[in-house]
């Protein structure tokens, strides 16, 4: 059997644990595992995560060319001008058109009904030319 072909995978034990690693780079003298890692650095606590905490400002403010809010502070794409604060009205925000949905069923039916009535417009069309071509039916 010809092994030149197969990788070898080095396995160390943990200097901490004696936990044993697998897949170790073929240089490496040391290692230590991660229940050992994740002890000595520790869990994240609640005061590194950051929570969205509201401006109360408008989702998209920055992207209007100006905006100026209740406060009186103008922005002009999301840049504050305090040259400006407190000489413009507030910018009253328009809420968001309500999107309808339109599911599968009720476009399914739409492109029907189109579709009977190209039918019927070909069907009128065609006895019209069969009128004019002489194909009278009795």
């Amino acid at each position: 059997m010809d092994t030149t072909n197969l990788t070898s995978y080095k396995s160390l034990s943990c200097t901490k644990c004696g936990r044993m690693v697998n897949n170790v780079g073929d240089t490496a003298v040391k290692v230590t595992c991660s229940y050992c890692v994740l002890m000595s650095v520790g869990f994240p606590t609640e005061s590194t995560v950051t929570t969205y905490k509201p401006t109360g400002r408008p989702p998209g403010w920055h992207f209007m060319v100006e905006f100026v809010d209740k406060d009186g502070n103008v922005f002009h794409k999301g840049k504050e001008q305090p040259k400006l604060k407190g000489t413009l009205k507030p910018t009253k925000v328009k809420p968001p058109k309500k999107r309808v949905k339109i599911n599968k069923d009720v476009k399914m039916f739409a492109n029907a009904k189109v579709h009977n009535e190209k039918q019927k417009l070909k069907r009128a069309l065609n006895k019209q030319k069969d009128f004019l071509n002489g194909k009278v039916k009795s």
